[in-house]
């Protein structure tokens, strides 16, 4: 979906990363943003004091297990207190460490989860569900194609400024998020790109090279399309700005849409329908798919 600028719109963290609302038409317009959860409840205190008591059992104190994992005791304690997301390493170690016979695995899709902004939670999971998924993107190349040195990039330009380790979270977010191109059956995914954003050299134009490899390369994957929409055009149906359309295997499409942190899941048949419409058009509008990558060519070529 979006993220600021997803799905994304990508410029920044995932779906998006404001706050989010549920839709009928126009839902989420001058509401008020609810505070997010802190960063402890849910399931990362589950899983720390489960991690607790399978130490406990293994008659290990703290320093030891965290000697055993090769980490700091203070980063240890984090976990078991449920104030930092453990990556999958850790819990991969801790529960042969423990022998804590896979209720430690078990929590770890769950727990990678919470590397999302809690509102990203949902959308999230239905990208990770979808088996088809349209995004047009009109200020930064989608989360789903980006590379890690351009997620660094995005991340290290918001304001106000992420801490150093929220952007590893998200980092290590966002390229989970794409294992969706590792599912079988695999989904369809279709991508519409402002040719602005290719020309954005965001982290410069090293960086940019490389995305623009990356788009390359993933254009030639079968289930995947990528489109430029190029600034000549004078006919664009996306001038209302980006959007993000899932479809998931009942059937059902949602859409999601996003704008200066703010961002709005649109369920309302009638709303969804006319959304999935203007993608059609936006589409038709675009470059095709085979003249979209020779045009990605042409970029390389003068960079």
């Amino acid at each position: 979906m979006n993220e600021p600028t997803g799905v994304e719109n990508d410029g920044a963290p995932g779906f998006g990363e404001g706050p989010q609302h549920e839709s009928g038409v126009g839902a989420g317009a001058g509401a008020e943003p609810e505070p997010p959860p802190e960063v402890g409840s849910g399931i990362l205190r589950v899983f720390g004091r489960q991690l607790k008591r399978f130490r406990m059992r293994a008659g290990l104190e703290r320093p030891e297990f965290a000697s055993m994992v090769g980490y700091s005791v203070s980063t240890i304690a984090a976990y078991e207190q449920g104030r930092r997301i453990p990556p999958p390493r850790l819990i991969d170690q801790a529960d042969e460490v423990l022998d804590a016979g896979g209720v430690l695995l078990e929590m770890k899709e769950e727990v990678a989860r919470a590397q999302y902004p809690a509102f990203f939670r949902d959308a999230a999971r239905l990208e990770a569900e979808a088996v088809e998924l349209w995004v047009y993107a009109t200020h930064a190349v989608p989360g789903l194609l980006q590379t890690e040195e351009y997620m660094r990039a995005v991340f290290g330009m918001w304001r106000p400024l992420l801490d150093e380790e929220t952007v590893e979270q998200r980092v290590a977010a966002r390229l989970a998020r794409q294992h969706i191109f590792d599912r079988k059956p695999a989904a369809l995914l279709s991508f519409v790109i402002d040719e602005a954003v290719l020309r954005r050299p965001l982290g410069g134009w090293e960086v940019m090279r490389g995305q623009l490899e990356h788009l390359r390369l993933a254009g030639e994957f079968r289930n995947v399309e990528i489109q430029v929409m190029p600034l000549d055009r004078e006919d664009n149906a996306g001038v209302d700005g980006p959007f993000t359309v899932l479809q998931r295997a009942e059937g059902d499409q949602v859409a999601y849409l996003e704008a200066q942190g703010r961002s709005t899941m649109v369920s309302e048949r009638r709303e969804v329908q006319g959304i999935v419409s203007r993608y059609g058009i936006v589409r038709a509008q675009a470059l095709s798919p085979r003249e979209s990558l020779a045009f990605v060519e042409k970029l390389l070529g003068e960079v």
